[in-house]
């Protein structure tokens, strides 16, 4: 998985903070070219998450499991979106956001897991390097990563991914389609 240097990390932090002071100071979102652009890596179609995180606490996150636009576009749509289109959040205000800590999570291509019952499931999970994408019928539902910090227990994830999709608890028991993926994690100093 390529990794990104110090300098395009702490650009594209910065680009997802100008993204939400853009928003506050002229309306809409931020709109840049490829010419404005140090890195040919940040070029490259890449999906990814944006968090917001006040003194540990979610405030937002929102991202994408599919490489649609090139990382910097990525990363200025989706810290949009985790500040002011959230569901489970109201908008950031700009009182917040000095206080507001931002994460980027750049992700693999998501590639189907195979297994043929649940206990196989389990044994081929990977704890903190594995994302998860869980699909059964039209619901589906992912946890980053990082979610393997708050419920390392392999059971306890598959059941509260499956709450999240909408689904029964156990659904993860039975037939549903599992895909997996990692992930770039950076993060900006503690706001």
């Amino acid at each position: 998985m390529k990794e990104y240097t110090t300098e395009e990390q702490k650009f594209l932090l910065k680009l997802a903070r100008q993204s939400i002071e853009h928003a506050f100071n002229n309306g809409g979102k931020l709109q840049l070219s490829d010419a404005d652009i140090p890195s040919e890596k940040l070029k490259e179609k890449r999906a990814a998450f944006v968090t917001l995180t006040q003194e540990g606490n979610l405030r937002g996150c929102i991202g994408s499991l599919e490489p649609e636009l090139p990382l910097y576009q990525e990363i200025i749509a989706r810290a949009f979106s985790a500040a002011f289109q959230d569901p489970r959040f109201l908008p950031l205000n700009p009182e917040e956001l000095p206080k507001t800590k931002i994460s980027i999570s750049v992700l693999t291509v998501p590639k189907p897991l195979e297994f043929q019952d649940y206990q196989e499931l389990l044994n081929k999970l990977t704890p903190e390097k594995d994302g998860v994408i869980l699909k059964k019928g039209l619901r589906s539902a992912t946890y980053l990563p990082k979610v393997w910090e708050e419920l390392p227990n392999k059971e306890q994830f598959l059941s509260s991914l499956c709450q999240k999709a909408g689904l029964e608890s156990d659904a993860w028991k039975g037939n549903i389609e599992v895909l997996t993926y990692q992930t770039i994690d950076f993060s900006e100093i503690e706001a």
